[in-house]
């Protein structure tokens, strides 16, 4: 119900309010000289405005009697008209009781019924009046209640107590074919419900895309006439007592602006859903619930999934939301974009719209797609995997890389297969109907320090991917299945960015499966067949690191992609690495490399051992040289617990 506001209906509904206090004074004093009610209004426009007067639209909303309206329009006069005001004291023989009481409206006011004020009754149940908390129903005061008076007057607005609950809802402007289609089926299920007089079913929207489902309950209800308004699940109280008061008002409030309910969860806590459901259970009325696949009701209720636009549909979004010029100058990258990150459609609306600003403020200053789009989806899509992972600075290039020719060839052959996953997959149709075995899980095997964790900052570098690194110790718990919770919650969130996914020290968990002797070793077993299954679907590129390869199940490895072993350094390597361990602005004295590189450590070392000297040289306001070396080396070996041998170090001073 939505009260109409154009001018003459305020003044027609005005005159209305005039004729029906004119009404209830003549009954309340019946022995008063009273204008007569047909020179207040005729009788045929009395007929017409009852017709879509706000006090009949209260009638029929709350299905109220002929002395309930009356009893409500009684209250109302008591504010609106004083004449209404001075009756009712008139009536209780006591000019300091200007107000409505039950038993004033039983005595004066026709077809009166005790079961007007009882706690089921739609005065009371709607909240349409309250009762002064005084000893005596017949004799406590009545009042309408602000909001209820407000509509009588034609003013109809949100309930200011749910102002801070609710909130509206912002329809995208496009929608993906998948989008459309739910839309269409939700509309369908409930006008079949309102064309059939049932109760209409609540809809439980599943998926990762909780605006998308918004949108499409927005969009439904509006086709039913209905207008929308969201309320998180956070927000519904917990006691009974506190829920059931926003219950009604909510219900009342639907009533009144003809709007339907958006339950919106943001978690799957036990709490909040127990919450949210014994709220809709009673609420009534078209309602949908976005964000909790889990959610299960008494009330009838029809489920619709709605996920993230596909691939292909995310890159048709792109070219419909950008404009043509805009199309056209990310021509090269946009398809790519579109296959690698995972937006919703109101995200990817929202870039375009960013875009398409900038390009037509100043053309000049559109940024190609690489740091233009493609840094603006980066932005976008990582925040929820900040919180999971370790984000890890990826400023390495391929020149920091000391590997052999066979190692190198391997980690381009890495990056092409993500640079080009969208062409062979998708354009070529490699993925087929399946996403297992799509994923390109890798293994960097090697001791500590041959640069395995260097050799994925530079793939991120490359592909302009952020990198983040799994501390697996973190993720396993004792607990049986939170491990898949914590590594699922890592996937779903990296699925959206398509980040590189580094698990450090994979050992821990993908050791040499032992035989099955207890429910431990079966849970254990169950979590990495979960984390393979994952590994093999997820888009984007996950890294495992080992320092000890042989201890890796072979059913684990031959499910890998790509393996690279990486080799601690020959002399020739470790030449290298050492010629590139002083930045070009570092002081240093005369260094021999060659010496130096016969000192049998990894490149990780290597720069230890460079970084440990500068500070000593620093220190002692000397450039860099073979002593600093030689003590930080000693240094770095006594941490490893590797002492020096003189071979290594004969000759450094």
């Amino acid at each position: 119900m939505n009260a109409p506001m154009a001018p003459d209906w305020v003044s027609a509904n005005q005159q209305l309010l005039v004729h029906e206090f004119a009404r209830l004074r003549a009954l309340l004093q019946p022995e008063a000289t009273a204008v007569p009610l047909t020179h207040a209004c005729s009788t045929e426009h009395v007929q017409a405005l009852h017709e879509h007067g706000a006090i009949d639209q209260l009638t029929s909303s709350f299905d109220l009697s002929g002395f309930e309206r009356d009893l409500l329009l009684l209250c109302a006069g008591v504010e609106m008209d004083a004449g209404v005001a001075l009756a009712c004291a008139h009536g209780h023989g006591d000019e300091g009781r200007p107000w409505a009481s039950f038993g004033l409206a039983l005595a004066a006011l026709q077809a009166p019924h005790w079961s007007a004020l009882s706690p089921h009754s739609p005065l009371r149940h709607w909240r349409l009046i309250e009762i002064d908390p005084t000893p005596g129903l017949a004799t406590a005061r009545l009042r309408i209640d602000e909001r209820i008076l407000h509509f009588l007057a034609g003013i109809n607005e949100l309930d200011r107590r749910l102002s801070p609950l609710v909130s509206t809802v912002d329809t995208a402007h496009l929608q993906p074919p998948s989008h459309r289609l739910v839309t269409r089926q939700v509309i369908d299920t409930l006008t079949d419900a309102a064309s059939n007089r049932r109760t209409p079913p609540l809809i439980l929207f599943e998926g990762d895309d909780p605006m998308a489902q918004r949108d499409i309950a927005a969009r439904a209800a509006s086709a039913l006439g209905l207008g929308c308004r969201v309320l998180n699940a956070e927000d519904i109280p917990r006691a009974a007592d506190e829920r059931s008061a926003l219950q009604t008002l909510w219900a009342r409030e639907a009533r009144l602006l003809g709007v339907a309910l958006i339950m919106s969860f943001t978690t799957d806590s036990p709490d909040e859903t127990a919450a949210a459901r014994g709220f809709l259970e009673h609420v009534g009325g078209t309602c949908f619930a976005c964000g909790n696949s889990g959610l299960a009701t008494v009330r009838p209720a029809r489920r619709f999934r709605v996920d993230k636009p596909a691939s292909g549909e995310r890159h048709a979004l792109w070219t419909d939301a950008l404009d043509a010029e805009t199309v056209e100058h990310h021509s090269a990258e946009l398809e790519r974009t579109a296959s690698h990150f995972r937006l919703s459609s109101h995200a990817l609306q929202a870039i375009a719209r960013e875009a398409s600003n900038v390009s037509h403020t100043n053309r000049a200053q559109v940024p190609a797609t690489g740091s233009g789009l493609w840094q603006r989806c980066r932005q976008e899509t990582n925040s929820a995997l900040d919180a999971l992972a370790q984000r890890l600075s990826t400023e390495a290039g391929w020149d920091d890389l000391v590997l052999p020719d066979a190692q190198l060839g391997v980690l381009r052959q890495i990056a092409a297969h993500v640079r080009q996953r969208h062409v062979v997959f998708e354009r070529w149709g490699f993925a087929g109907t399946g996403s297992r075995g799509l994923g390109l899980a890798s293994l960097f095997a090697g001791e500590s320090g041959t640069g395995k964790t260097l050799a994925a900052e530079v793939l991120a570098n490359a592909l302009q991917l952020d990198l983040y690194r799994v501390d697996l110790s973190s993720v396993v718990s004792k607990y049986i299945g939170e491990t898949e919770k914590n590594l699922r919650r890592i996937f779903d969130a990296a699925e959206d960015c398509g980040a590189i996914l580094l698990f450090d020290e994979a050992d821990a968990l993908f050791g040499k499966r032992s035989e099955v002797k207890d429910s431990h070793d079966r849970y254990a077993n169950i979590e990495i067949s979960y984390l393979l299954q994952r590994m093999e679907s997820y888009h984007g590129l996950a890294i495992l690191t080992t320092n000890l390869k042989s201890s890796l199940d072979s059913a684990f490895t031959r499910r890998l992609r790509f393996v690279v072993q990486f080799p601690f350094p020959d002399s020739g390597q470790r030449l290298a690495l050492w010629k590139r361990a002083f930045p070009p602005a570092a002081p240093t004295a005369t260094l021999d490399f060659d010496k130096l590189a016969r000192l049998s450590v990894t490149g990780g070392s290597i720069r230890n051992i460079a970084l440990s000297a500068a500070f000593l040289a620093a220190d002692a306001g000397d450039a860099i040289g073979m002593q600093h070396l030689l003590q930080a080396a000693h240094g770095d070996a006594a941490k490893r617990e590797h002492p020096l041998t003189d071979a290594e170090t004969r000759g450094w001073t």
